[in-house]
């Protein structure tokens, strides 16, 4: 493995990724990569803190289990584990992390002995009174030591020989620092001496203290060596589990790491997908600093790259290689991981370098043969092989190569080929099981851009390149000249044909942005008719309440049986019709409009196509509306007449608020979900209901992630119990 991270150009990601363990360990996780995943995203919803650093603790166990005695620094790393998934245990994390802790069943015994120790391994004096008396004793003695030597460092006769008035320690003792002859006044033992050439004495005074404190400290080793025994015999009980419990570090261990280096970089998961499409969104290799970002659609089964050079060709070979390696090590990356899908492949290879060996004796095609031979005793694999025609004629191996790739190609194997041989490009480009790519060369700026062009076969740009590079003008010129006219005309031929691409690349973006501004139209037009809509039901709604008001002030007038009265409460329901229907007394002629007439509706201009009594049907950007002549206003025509759009729109037949899509696969789900809320926007709905059941969770899981991806989704929610609870979703539109 550590071969082909280092071809890829994944080194440095890899080591900042293993920064975060908390001990050394294989890359790989073991065990269903979509359980893993599903844990990976769920964990990282929860800050957490990393773990502890912990030694490798495999010898440890094999020790136990030939009923060996553990140092109490091992003890200390497993009571650190024990620790760790204590608090775990205490976090809020989702319900089936909790699920996945709770199994991890702590033994009393075992979590009795993690009470033992402080935090820096240390026994405390709590678990045996003895620590507690040989502990004080030795601070005692440390203590009478110290003030000895403070008697001494006041003595008149030994002054004179004193460097300084510091008590140094060195190898754990006592000492002062004095200059030679210092016997005449002080006996003592030298222990050391300075860079200066004093020496470091530990006084005869301070010697008993010093062979106590000894005595002190084997008795303490002696207490401990009895409780490494009497832990090392309880943990040989629970051998299991301590293995379990070691197995599962690592797991989390392997999870927090990827966690971390995610949110560092801001990088996201893919989880490898069943089939062996590669389709890239977005991605940009960990090694490139400031990159150009690859979207790739890779479903055949040979992908051929061609073009200028150091146009970014092999790069993009190690990209998508490096893609699928991350995403079968579940390792973090740069990408849009909703809008792209890496297949699984049991194997990766690169045969990327030269391999020609003095050492060996083998030259650069022989050496490339022996890999491909390789690769004929392999299935399910991808494979990237770099400038195919290394190392040999590229004419006789044009042939050669293109049966290999062929065959290679049945083996259920993806193959990436990167070439400057165009004979072998025109070769495989009629094979539909081929796809080609060419790196792309702005002549104007004479530089390649680093993006890819589909379809196509590229020319290699030697002379350009050369020329960039250094090569003079006049070398180039000849080289250019030897080529030969056919040669020079047969890449011509084949740049007009990029040029054609990418002419038509950028005439299908125009369209695009034309069809996005369409849509655009159209749902402005639809949000202006649900509003124009709202504001008549509300301005119905109010006239009719005014009216009851107005026919209630009769009714009343009528019971009171006065004709002065009666009038006099007609006049003033018949005040309140005129004031709810906002009408005023008007002292002008209304304004005449006429058919043809430009006028401005609310914050739309249109013309006036019909009139009927008192509406009119108006066009506005290819819309026909039927709107009270009231609510028009009369402006002068434009000078510069616009194209007219004509749209039409069919709404559906019959639609329903709801939609059920139990017993559905999650593709065939989505497709219908999809269908179904076009349907819904076009028939005005702005709140739907969509069954999909809790079952194991895959198909609404599958619901929520389309609808956060969808443009004309507001929000959306789980249903109240009385709908569905969490087997069903509300969504606003």
């Amino acid at each position: 493995m550590s071969t082909l991270v280092s071809k890829l150009d994944l080194q440095d990601h890899i080591d900042r990724l293993k920064s975060y363990f908390a001990r050394d360990k294989k890359l790989f996780l073991e065990g269903d990569s979509k359980l893993h995943f599903r844990y990976i995203n769920k964990l990282s919803q929860t800050d957490f803190n990393p773990p502890p650093q912990i030694m490798e603790l495999d010898g440890a166990l094999q020790y136990l289990g030939h009923s060996g005695k553990l140092k109490l620094y091992e003890i200390f790393a497993f009571v650190k584990i024990i620790r760790y998934f204590i608090y775990l245990k205490k976090l809020g994390f989702d319900e089936e992390i909790r699920a996945w802790l709770n199994k991890i069943e702590i033994p009393k015994e075992i979590y009795d002995i993690s009470l033992y120790f402080d935090d820096k391994g240390n026994l405390l004096d709590s678990v045996d009174e003895r620590f507690e008396q040989i502990n004080q004793s030795i601070k005692r003695n440390k203590d009478q030591s110290k003030e000895r030597l403070r008697k001494l460092l006041r003595n008149s006769k030994l002054s004179t020989f004193l460097v300084d008035t510091q008590i140094h320690y060195i190898d754990e003792s006592e000492t002062l620092l004095l200059r030679g002859g210092f016997s005449q006044v002080l006996k003592g033992s030298v222990v050391s001496r300075s860079s200066s050439g004093f020496f470091y004495v530990v006084p005869e005074l301070i010697s008993d203290l010093k062979r106590k404190e000894a005595d002190l400290r084997s008795q303490k080793e002696m207490l401990i060596y009895e409780y490494e025994k009497k832990i090392s015999n309880k943990f040989s009980k629970y051998l299991k589990f301590l293995s379990f419990i070691n197995r599962e570090f690592d797991r989390v261990d392997h999870y927090q790491a990827r966690i971390q280096l995610a949110r560092e970089k801001d990088l996201e998961f893919i989880k490898p997908s069943s089939s062996k499409d590669i389709r890239l969104k977005d991605f940009a290799h960990p090694a490139i600093s400031d990159p150009v970002l690859i979207d790739l659609n890779f479903d055949k089964n040979v992908l051929l790259i061609t073009g200028v050079n150091a146009g970014g060709k092999t790069m993009l070979l190690k990209s998508i290689l490096s893609a699928v390696f991350m995403a079968k090590y579940l390792i973090p990356m740069k990408i849009n991981a909703s809008n792209s899908t890496i297949g699984s492949f049991k194997s990766i290879e690169a045969i990327i370098d030269d391999p020609q060996s003095v050492k060996n004796d083998i030259s650069t095609f022989a050496g490339r043969m022996q890999e491909f031979s390789k690769l004929f005793s392999k299935r399910d694999f991808i494979a990237g092989v770099d400038e195919i025609e290394l190392g040999t004629d590229s004419d006789e191996a044009a042939s050669l190569f293109k049966v290999i790739l062929e065959n290679l190609s049945q083996k259920d194997a993806k193959l990436i080929v990167t070439t400057h041989h165009k004979k072998l490009a025109s070769m495989m480009a009629k094979d539909d099981n081929v796809e080609l790519l060419a790196a792309i060369y702005d002549e104007e700026r004479e530089r390649p851009t680093f993006e890819f062009l589909e379809g196509t076969i590229g020319k290699s740009y030697a002379f350009e390149t050369a020329k960039r590079y250094g090569i003079p003008p006049h070398i180039v010129k000849a080289s250019y000249e030897l080529h030969g006219k056919d040669q020079a005309s047969l890449n011509d031929l084949i740049q007009k044909n990029i040029d054609l691409e990418l002419d038509l690349k950028r005439r299908l973006e125009e369209v695009k942005k034309e069809q996005e501004e369409i849509d655009k139209l159209k749902s402005s037009l639809k949000e202006l008719k649900q509003n124009e809509l709202q504001r008549t039901n509300q301005e119905i709604a109010r006239l009719e309440s005014a009216y009851q008001k107005a026919i209630d002030e009769a009714k009343s007038a009528i019971k009171e049986n006065n004709t002065s009265s009666i009038h006099k409460s007609l006049n003033i329901a018949d005040k309140k019709v005129k004031e709810a229907r906002g009408l005023k007394e008007e002292k002008t002629a209304p304004q005449k409009l006429e058919i043809a007439d430009h006028v401005k509706y609310q914050n739309s201009k249109g013309e006036i196509i019909s009139i009927k009594k008192n509406e009119a049907t108006i066009l506005c950007d290819g819309i026909k509306m039927r709107v009270p002549l009231s609510s028009l206003r009369k402006i002068p025509k434009s000078k510069k007449p616009k194209p007219k759009v004509q749209i039409t729109i069919q709404k559906p037949s019959s639609l329903s608020v709801e939609l059920d899509l139990h017993g559905l696969r999650v593709e065939e789900a989505l497709e219908r979900l999809d269908a179904y809320l076009s349907d819904a926007l076009l028939g005005g709905l702005g709140e739907v209901l969509i069954y999909h059941g809790i079952g194991s969770g895959k198909l609404a899981y599958g619901v929520k992630e389309f609808l956060k991806t969808h443009p004309r989704v507001k929000s959306f929610s789980d249903a109240p119990a009385n709908m569905g609870g969490m087997g069903a979703t509300v969504v606003k539109l």
